[in-house]
């Protein structure tokens, strides 16, 4: 079956981005340059001069410290029960991440088109649009300014982030956000709370699309 990519532009329009400004002060207000290790006139000082759409990044903390920060309904984001390590899912090594506190990633989009592809399939079909896959990190930061991203039914996944196991191999799991249903381990209070979690490289899932970017500054 023949599948147009990046040919529907309604999510850049759909899911705008707050001015950098916001972006940056949402951030001071959360604490998350604390976490970082800058202080907040560093992180308004970073979008001082710039005026693209595009979304403000916050290297340095962890996907553990910033799921928490994460809501919808009222109720705050967590990370699965079976993905301990998940601060140790770093980006891939084809990603080039601008060195320094804070950087910003232009143009995201969900990845809706390839819903109920694997990762695997995904990647390359990314890369060969001369796209670039967002990291877990990223994928937070942007549920951060803009929550209404997730929404049942489209969520994505954010394979710019792997773990790489110490016999070289990347482990098989690729980490992914969604809205949790309450069952199971996640526990009923988590009902409809954002959720990191995972899928493994070779599974498809119809709700699942793939978060990328044009680029990052």
């Amino acid at each position: 079956m023949e599948r147009t990519l990046y040919g529907d532009e309604r999510w850049f329009t759909l899911y705008a981005l707050p001015p950098l400004s916001k972006q940056a002060e949402r951030l001071i207000e959360l604490g998350v340059h604390s976490l970082a290790g800058i202080t907040d006139a560093q992180v308004r000082g970073a979008v001082s001069d710039a005026t693209d759409d595009a979304l403000l990044v916050l290297g340095g903390v962890g996907p553990s410290a910033l799921a928490p920060m994460l809501e919808l309904s009222g109720v705050c984001g967590f990370v699965v029960s079976d993905m301990p390590d998940v601060d140790r899912f770093t980006p891939i090594e084809s990603l080039t991440i601008p060195a320094g506190p804070a950087y910003l990633v232009h143009g995201p989009t969900r990845g809706d088109e390839m819903e109920n592809w694997s990762p695997d399939e995904a990647l390359p079909a990314i890369l060969a649009a001369d796209r670039t896959p967002l990291t877990l990190i990223e994928g937070i930061h942007w549920l951060i300014q803009v929550p209404d991203v997730l929404e049942r039914g489209h969520c994505f996944m954010t394979i710019g982030s792997r773990l790489r196991k110490p016999n070289g191999a990347l482990d098989t799991r690729t980490p992914a956000l969604w809205i949790s249903n309450g069952t199971g381990r996640d526990g009923k209070n988590n009902r409809n709370a954002p959720k990191v979690g995972w899928c493994w490289a070779g599974n498809r899932h119809t709700w699942l699309g793939f978060a990328s970017a044009a680029n990052r500054t």
